[in-house]
């Protein structure tokens, strides 16, 4: 991700979800109830998808507007429809 703006701010939300995660995980491990547990987890995906968005921000300021400039477009836009699919499904 190199040249782009928000990479630091994308690694700061990884390493807080990481550390989230891992309290879930202790969280199963010392029996907490069930509905806290889906609650943290619930937490940890608006997260994550919080985590994408941005970096898909990103991603469209810095390459595909840099593709625009002389760049494969047509090869970025495949490969974007298709990280697109995945995220989404």
């Amino acid at each position: 991700m190199a040249g782009h703006k928000q990479t630091q701010r994308v690694v700061s939300r990884l390493s807080r979800i990481e550390g989230h995660v891992r309290a879930v995980k202790r969280m199963v491990e010392n029996g907490r109830p069930c509905a806290e547990v889906l609650m943290q987890i619930a937490a940890v995906r608006a997260a994550l998808d919080k985590s994408a968005k941005v970096l898909l921000a990103d991603h469209m300021e810095h390459c595909i507007l840099d593709c625009s400039h002389g760049g494969n477009s047509r090869k970025l836009l495949a490969e974007l429809r298709v990280a697109l699919e995945r995220f989404i499904a």
